[in-house]
């Protein structure tokens, strides 16, 4: 999105720093963890204010919630993101995968946190400090929990690798009418600048 268009988006900025972020602030951030850690910023932050962070949307595969589009640029980063970041990548044998490789994500330039809002840096905070020393296996049995977004659309729905709903976030909400507005704003104005 250009300048010249009136409306200028920070999503990637604010994604290379927010990966930068969890790999500097918590224990073996792989890319499981880190997916997890980015679905959670998005959705927390969607619920609070009807918009994610990242602009990235996630599906319901069997592992949990995950970025298509990042998990498939992770296995080729862009130039962007190699200058923020470094992928280590180590093989491993489990059993069912004597082949593996897994991949640990180090920040080459420190975090910038200029492009969060008050209530984005909150919510990274928080996340880092809950999820530090999780790991990949913890994260994924958090994120199938009963009655979230990805049980809802991978269990209930049948949906396997179908698009989670951000609105699936605001089940319960006190506020979920006035956020879902705020939501569709924003999108009509995305829409309109785009």
């Amino acid at each position: 999105m250009s300048a010249e268009s009136g409306l200028v988006r920070h999503d990637r900025e604010k994604l290379l720093n927010a990966i930068a972020y969890f790999a500097e602030n918590t224990q073996d951030c792989r890319k499981t963890k880190l997916l997890k850690l980015l679905y959670y910023l998005d959705f927390e932050h969607y619920k609070a204010v009807g918009r994610n962070v990242t602009g990235l949307q996630y599906q319901a595969w069997d592992l949990g919630p995950v970025a298509k589009s990042l998990w498939q640029e992770l296995k080729s980063p862009a130039p962007d993101m190699l200058e923020q970041l470094s992928f280590e990548y180590e093989s491993v044998s489990f059993p069912d995968n004597p082949d593996a490789e897994m991949m640990t994500i180090r920040p080459l330039r420190p975090f910038d946190a200029s492009h969060f809002s008050r209530r984005e840096l909150e919510i990274l905070e928080r996340l880092a400090k809950r999820y530090r020393y999780h790991t990949a296996k913890q994260m994924k049995d958090e994120t199938h929990r009963e009655g979230g977004p990805w049980h809802q659309v991978y269990e209930i729905e049948g949906h396997r690798n179908g698009e989670i709903p951000y609105s699936y976030v605001l089940s319960g909400v006190e506020d979920r009418e006035a956020i879902e507005e705020v939501a569709r704003d924003h999108e009509a104005a995305l829409e309109k600048y785009s």
